[in-house]
């Protein structure tokens, strides 16, 4: 990727900075500097219907993936700087989702990298403009890392097999109230250590016609393997009082070469997902979500591999669910969801044996603050 495009595009996310402000030119006031610290776990037990022997659930799973288990999902311990000018966040991390889902973050045969859960730092170059460079969280999909800060209690399909994080730099440009605008330059699809000499482009645009609606376009442009595009679609709608409906649809092409090397067109991939949450009270909450998950050649979901080395190829597979929260207090969730797959052909397993359908129930207690 050529230099000139690194450094047009590189970028950073935006936090929002309160409290009193002090004049320090005549054109430019920056708030009074401030340090917080936050810490959150996520403690659960998961059963799965297809009860797998060494209690680790689908490949495609990467949160909530253990089985029979009281374990801990993951937990955060966390620092953010906020100034005007300046802003930065650094966090640790461990748990199961950790160990599964940074698995590939090793430099040097160290493991030291898959504990950062955030690392960047931001300047604000220019009134509404920020540069932020670092470990960033996903600029794809409505879902947090945080399961208290999701409407669910499991991630989506969709989520579970996008960007968690990314490394690189943002620039977002606050156009207006209405408007923000970023563009990224990162080392890949999901990546803190570099694997190749490559770089992936994103965007993201986020617009706001009117109070409690909210459009979110977000894409992605990488060589993996082959060259990847993919786009994340979401809205937000929080019109009618105590509901939000959250609507998603994502689709993505890769690249496909023949025996000999040359190009020989692309796969795709999509994912509708709908989801609506009605909270009666502050203590309480109901959220249900339906999504389709088609990925008919691998691209994302690897094969189902079986017990003779044979595999099950291709994966579409619907998934609704179910969940009931309860806030004793604002920082603490007790939470118990029961989510259905049914795929349209054999790729689960039970007792070695293939199956077209999986269920699953989980409980969490966590907190924030």
């Amino acid at each position: 990727m050529k230099k000139w495009i690194v450094a047009a595009c590189l970028t950073a996310s935006v936090v929002l900075a309160q409290g009193q402000t002090v004049l320090i030119t005549d054109s430019i006031e920056i708030a009074k500097p401030k340090l917080t610290f936050s810490a959150f776990a996520d403690i659960y037990y998961l059963y799965d219907f297809n009860q797998p022997e060494n209690h680790e659930r689908p490949g495609f799973v990467y949160a909530h993936s253990r089985h029979n288990e009281f374990a801990l999902n993951n937990a955060v311990i966390g620092a953010a700087y906020t100034s005007d000018v300046v802003r930065g966040n650094l966090g640790l991390h461990t748990g199961t989702y950790v160990q599964r889902n940074y698995a590939a973050e090793t430099i040097n045969g160290s493991e030291v990298l898959k504990y950062i859960y955030q690392a960047n730092v931001g300047v604000r170059l220019a009134k509404g403009l920020w540069l932020d460079a670092g470990i960033l969280p996903s600029h794809i999909g409505y879902e947090s890392a945080l399961s208290i800060d999701n409407p669910t209690l499991t991630r989506s399909l969709m989520a579970d097999n996008t960007p968690y994080y990314e490394t690189g730099a943002k620039l977002t440009w606050d156009i207006s109230d209405k408007l923000t605008i970023s563009g990224l330059v990162l080392n890949g699809w999901q990546r803190i250590v570099e694997t190749d000499q490559n770089k992936a482009l994103g965007t993201q645009i986020q617009y706001k016609p009117t109070k409690g609606v909210l459009l979110n376009s977000s894409t992605f442009f990488g060589k993996e393997g082959t060259y990847r595009y993919y786009h994340n679609f979401y809205t937000v709608l929080d019109l009618i009082e105590k509901v939000t409906i959250i609507a998603a649809f994502d689709i993505g092409w890769q690249q496909q070469l023949d025996i000999t090397g040359k190009k020989d067109g692309t796969k795709t991939w999509w994912n509708p997902n709908l989801m609506v949450r009605y909270k009666p009270t502050d203590k309480v909450a109901i959220a249900g979500r339906v999504e389709y998950y088609n990925d008919p050649n691998n691209i994302i979901i690897a094969p189902t591999a079986l017990p003779d080395e044979t595999f099950v190829t291709g994966f579409k597979t619907f998934s609704p669910s179910l969940n009931l929260d309860y806030f004793p207090i604002e920082s603490v969730a007790l939470r118990i969801e029961g989510r259905l797959y049914s795929a349209s052909n054999a790729v689960f397993m039970k007792d070695n044996q293939t199956k077209k359908t999986d269920g699953i129930i989980t409980t969490s207690m966590a907190f924030k603050f």
